[in-house]
């Protein structure tokens, strides 16, 4: 770390901690949405404890319809899956938006419907409702070629895409039997790990691999509506379900865990629209539902990289609902809502790194 004045080193372990993670109640950055009405994406600047500040301008070319954003990893780009050609649009990010990057020379076959950048930032994915149903593009500042499909394609239109903690592996969850399919990733696809000995039972929307990469959460459109298996390079027996279930379907970004792994999430259609347990290679009991609930069928959801708070993205204004996050206590009083509301159907978040 080097050697710092008495003042800095106090403000680095007061932000970051002895261990040099970030310390929870301390996050300030952008947390972003992906909506449905122009301007289809929203930024605004977020700081824990405090909230919404003021959302950044519009980026000067629009996607369509946003349905899933992620930032990249060292937070100079930002990327939205949209329902329009080209499918997908990325945007230059410093404390406001750049200008639009030039569309990949192939460009998805279909509706954009996930996004993800690999962890050191070199690709990224997209899966999209025509098959392939999930493309994926080298990364520097712009799209390169894209990389050849996977031997083996995934069974139907693909929703989520995730890469796992340490870059090897590449989920994508999908219509279509066995509903989920994972790969080994080494700037290309290799060939298709094993399915799950027990699949999910319908199309899945949801995935996200903890932040060990110990395992693999998978939300879906049917009963129980969330299921979870340990990862090793391959499905291991999936986990029991939770005791409490999810209240209905799961949706596009409906799946996150907490940064340290403590939490998963879950959102879904029918009230309380997001269901939250304790995670330790099992589910806990579930929380108590927020005092105030988000106002519509939940949609995306994520954690503040501090753990600090909990965003919902739900179908109904003001299109996104930020709760205060204990791990061990849960949902603390709602955030105010942004002086800006989304234009439209909260879709899919994500805060910056």
């Amino acid at each position: 770390m080097g050697i710092k004045s008495n003042s800095i080193l106090a403000s680095y372990f007061n932000r970051f901690g002895a261990s040099g993670t970030l310390a929870p109640g301390s996050y300030v950055g952008d947390i972003a949405i992906a909506h449905y009405s122009d301007p289809c994406i929203s930024v605004y600047r977020w700081t824990s404890g405090t909230g919404f500040g003021t959302k950044y301008s519009d980026p000067s070319t629009l996607p369509g319809w946003g349905i899933a954003v992620a930032f990249s990893p060292d937070k100079a780009d930002i990327a939205v899956a949209h329902n329009t050609s080209p499918h997908v649009a990325a945007y230059a990010w410093s404390s406001g938006f750049g200008t639009k990057y030039a569309n990949p020379s192939t460009l998805p076959a279909g509706f954009g419907t996930g996004i993800a950048f690999s962890p050191d930032g070199a690709d990224l994915a997209v899966g999209h409702w025509t098959s392939p149903y999930i493309s994926v593009y080298p990364w520097s500042s712009g799209f390169g070629t894209k990389y050849a499909n996977p031997s083996t394609l995934p069974g139907g239109v693909g929703y989520e895409v995730d890469f796992s903690p340490d870059g090897a592996d590449l989920a994508v969850v999908h219509a279509g039997t066995p509903y989920i399919s994972v790969y080994p990733w080494s700037s290309g696809f290799g060939t298709k790990y094993s399915d799950p000995s027990t699949l999910p039972p319908s199309t899945a929307f949801g995935v996200a691999f903890s932040p060990d990469g110990a395992d693999i959460a998978v939300g879906h459109n049917n009963s129980p509506y969330i299921s979870v298996y340990p990862w090793s390079s391959g499905f291991g027996t999936k986990y029991s379900d939770p005791s409490t279930l999810p209240a209905g379907n799961v949706n596009e970004g409906g799946v996150a865990f907490s940064p340290d792994g403590a939490d998963i999430a879950v959102t879904h259609d029918t009230s309380p629209y997001v269901s939250v347990y304790p995670w330790n290679s099992g589910f806990g009991t579930k929380y108590s539902n927020p005092s105030t609930l988000p106002t519509g069928k939940g949609m995306g959801s994520a954690f503040s990289p501090d753990g600090a708070a909990i965003a919902v993205a739900h179908l109904t204004s003001p299109y996104i609902s930020v709760y205060p996050w204990t791990s061990g206590t849960g949902f603390g009083t709602k955030y105010s809502d942004p002086s800006t509301l989304p234009a439209g159907t909260g879709r899919n978040i994500d805060f910056t790194a």
